[in-house]
């Protein structure tokens, strides 16, 4: 823990664990099943916390309950400390902030180990943000988590909830549900602060699950809870040194559930991007992009096309030149701040229709002779790529075709490339490669039925 704001600290009365406890709405929550998004068997789980022993009050008893399975079932287990914990005592007259560093890591070190089962295995990293200040390292981190997970479609992220009510465990949050969204990982939330501070008519019962805990996962809970020495005693008789997680705090953890919260995953970074930057690609100035666009258009099969898609258009500048050859534009942005600059850019266009939708889960109804997606494929994760690859092939007309332009360069942060991108969509049966340009920096693709190949006699 971290010592809190005045009006929230962790020795104010808060709620206590009864009133949660008594709570008539636990019988009804869903149990949780282990494993990876879809249903799919689990191979590794990253579990992320704010400061030293949040990992243990929100989730030793998942970990115990994996750690304890055979080996062919169990899966990789990590876990990642964003910050070590230094300032838990602000005023402490005898421990130095490096030196609570450094108990803190050796306490959680312990912690792990008093798991049981193959806790010897649990890697456990501490990624070094300043205690108070994660939010200063959000983008790095989401950079580094995505980094770490890659394909998360059988990996499970757990990590503190969004809305806790702490700095530094919502900012934890945030950083871990942009790396799900990025990665595919199927994330879960723990609350620490919530429990304490809010009360049940409070809680997002409609995304809870509660995972039961047996006898040995309730002991071996407890344990590692208690190995945290200098959160849960005094560091010593004087003022400053007192402890910080008092019987009544502990009382929210040690019982014979975990409680978790399912919700769907977001980023903001994107959308962030575009709110604080006018034009962030430089689509109205940078040569690549004007060029980019002229291929693009040049790849067109027809000199007049129906109804066209635009996934991903961000600012809109590709609408309007598509909006040239094409009967009926409907481009389609996730981001609010990019949709509503696309709207502007084309309010003058009666058959441009642009709209916030987040695919591929949002596909807009209907059949399109053409789906471009330039330059956004990669801020997709490979599960929701494949899936937006089938929805593409779906929602294609008989002699459609899919206009692919990517950027060939590694992207930071996102476990996609443009090729990986490119090469999903021509895995999928049935398309032939109809055009292609590459060059150092980008690559654009055409793809549509046998059918489309060009007639070398008209």
């Amino acid at each position: 823990m971290v010592a809190v704001t005045a009006e929230f600290r962790h020795d104010s009365p808060g709620t206590p664990a009864s009133a949660w406890h008594e709570d008539r709405r636990w019988s009804a929550l869903p149990l949780l099943e282990l494993s990876a998004r879809d249903g799919r068997r689990l191979e590794r789980v990253v579990v992320v916390a704010a400061h030293p022993d949040d990992e243990s009050a929100g989730a030793a008893g998942l970990m115990t309950r994996l750690l304890v399975l055979p080996d062919e079932q169990r899966p990789e287990i990590e876990v990642v400390l964003l910050t070590a914990g230094e300032r838990s005592h602000p005023a402490s007259p005898t421990h130095s902030r490096e030196r609570l560093a450094e108990l803190r890591m050796e306490e959680s070190r312990a912690a792990v180990l008093a798991l049981g089962g193959a806790a010897e295995q649990v890697a456990l990293t501490c990624w070094g943000s300043a205690d108070g200040a994660v939010a200063d390292d959000e983008a790095r981190w989401t950079e580094r988590l995505a980094t770490l997970i890659g394909d998360g479609s059988r990996t499970l992220l757990v990590g503190p909830w969004r809305h806790d009510g702490h700095t530094d465990h919502d900012a934890a949050g945030r950083i871990c549900a942009a790396a799900a969204r990025r990665t595919g990982a199927r994330l879960l939330e723990y609350p620490i602060w919530f429990w304490h501070r809010a009360q049940p008519q409070d809680a997002p019962w409609v995304d809870l699950r509660r995972l039961p805990l047996d006898p040995a996962a309730c002991t071996a809970k407890r344990e590692a809870v208690h190995c945290h020495t200098t959160q849960v005693r005094p560091l010593s008789e004087a003022p400053g040194d007192e402890t910080l997680l008092l019987t009544g705090m502990l009382a929210h953890f040690l019982g014979e559930q975990e409680v978790f919260v399912e919700a769907p995953a977001r980023d903001e970074t994107l959308d962030a991007l575009h709110r604080e930057v006018e034009e962030p690609w430089g689509a109205d100035t940078r040569w690549y992009e004007e060029r980019k666009r002229a291929l693009a258009l040049a790849m067109l099969p027809d000199r007049r096309h129906g109804r066209v898609l635009e996934v991903g258009c961000s600012t809109g500048v590709l609408t309007r030149e598509l909006a040239g050859r094409c009967e009926e534009v409907l481009a389609v942005d996730s981001s609010p701040a990019a949709v509503a600059a696309a709207r502007r850019r084309n309010d003058d266009l009666p058959h441009v229709e642009v709209q916030q939708r987040l695919l591929p889960e949002d596909w807009p109804d209907g059949r399109y002779d053409v789906v471009v997606v330039s330059e956004v494929g990669y801020f997709l994760s490979p599960v929701d790529l494949d899936s937006l690859v089938r929805q593409v092939a779906h929602g294609l007309t008989r002699d459609g075709v899919v206009l692919l332009a990517h950027w060939r360069h590694p992207v930071q942060g996102w476990p996609l490339d443009g090729a990986a991108v490119h090469r999903a969509f021509e895995a999928l049966p049935g398309w032939s490669r109809l055009a292609q340009y590459q060059d150092r920096d980008v690559e654009l693709l055409l793809l549509g039925p046998p059918s489309r190949m060009p007639d070398p006699t008209a």
